[in-house]
């Protein structure tokens, strides 16, 4: 199973990834990290393990284009699959439709709660909201924006004194194990069924 990463902040997801994939948990690559921001972290910390970094910027361009240039990118490294980790753009059609089937999306929360919030706005609204529990969604990418199946959820307590940093890091780890487990499912083929069993 290759992986290609799309993603803009620093990819504390990423890096669980490849903790699993060293340590004989997961049997996979990531092929390829592509960012479109110059110094996000998420390049730094491919480079430091050999995965190929490819900075594709996307000022001046159309959607289209842009996402064009990925996909060629993906298909270089023989991508299977696609993960966006902290990826702060919305994608082009054409890109949801060529890649159907072979994008997950992680959600820093339990969807559809708090869709199209992005990353400590969430966790500010849940504490605001005096939410008993959060987590993170991983779901199919389709055209709408948080909208597409939802393949796996997990969930923690939200504690009394919790702030927004310690939910974050709360999340985080969830949303490590849960992109690990997704891939699981997927290279065993098991994500139909387990979608089924779970509609």
């Amino acid at each position: 199973m290759k992986l290609g990463i799309l993603g803009s902040t620093k990819g504390t997801d990423l890096q669980a990834i490849l903790d699993a994939i060293k340590n004989g948990e997961l049997d996979a690559e990531v092929s390829v990290v592509i960012s479109n921001r110059k110094n996000a972290y998420i390049l730094e910390r491919a480079g430091n393990h050999n995965v190929p970094a490819v900075f594709i910027p996307h000022k001046g361009k159309h959607r289209e284009e842009f996402d064009a240039e990925m996909t060629a990118v993906l298909k270089e490294h023989e991508v299977d699959l696609v993960l966006l980790i902290g990826f702060m753009r919305i994608l082009s059609s054409e890109f949801c439709r060529e890649w159907q089937g072979k994008i997950l999306n992680v959600h820093p929360s339990l969807l559809p709660k708090y869709a199209g919030g992005m990353d400590t706005d969430v966790h500010a609204e849940v504490l605001k909201n005096k939410e008993t529990e959060t987590g993170c969604t991983i779901h199919f990418v389709t055209e709408e924006v948080d909208g597409g199946p939802i393949f796996i959820q997990k969930k923690c307590i939200v504690e009394p004194d919790d702030t927004v940093e310690s939910l974050k890091t709360k999340v985080q780890k969830l949303e490590g194990e849960a992109f690990i487990e997704a891939i699981k499912l997927i290279s065993r083929r098991d994500a139909e069924k387990y979608l089924i069993s779970n509609a």
